[in-house]
């Protein structure tokens, strides 16, 4: 059963025609009639956007990172803290073993004398090591250079 000028009632749509051999399968009236200008409109609008989710993801992933992070550091602190406990508790065990040998104080002065020769030989090998450090990054700057310059020869 057909209604007027061929709709199908049940269907609601005009019966389909087959394509012919030079059709195209997009429907007429819906072909892109942007401008040049509208067409990069559009494809700064899209990388713009594409950028910032970009930003958003990589600021999001970083966060997840930082918070791990933070997590291994406050790890650390609390070792760091608990070993500082232990060699506190370990100098004093330390001396008051001495102490069955000398006089209590003697004990003390020795491991006092002990941590100080420790801490000597850190604070030096610290030190060298900070001279021996380059700042600088002469590798970073070199390719920042090159960058700069590349930058610039586009430009031109």
């Amino acid at each position: 059963m057909s209604g007027p000028s061929g709709v199908d009632p049940m269907v609601g749509a005009p019966p389909a025609e087959p394509l012919s051999a030079g059709a195209h399968a997009v429907p007429p009236g819906t072909g892109d009639s942007r401008s040049l200008g509208e067409i990069v409109g559009d494809l700064t609008s899209d990388l713009t956007t594409l950028v910032k989710q970009e930003l958003e993801l990589a600021r999001t992933e970083l966060k997840e990172e930082a918070t791990k992070a933070g997590k291994g550091a406050g790890m650390l602190g609390g070792a760091g803290v608990a070993g500082l406990l232990t060699l506190i508790l370990g100098s004093f065990a330390l001396a008051y073993l001495l102490d069955n040998w000398m006089p209590v104080e003697l004990a003390f002065l020795i491991v006092t004398l002990l941590w100080a020769i420790v801490g000597a030989v850190l604070a030096a090998r610290g030190r060298k090591e900070l001279k021996n450090a380059q700042p600088q990054l002469p590798e970073t700057q070199q390719t920042l250079k090159e960058d700069a310059a590349w930058a610039r020869a586009q430009k031109n």
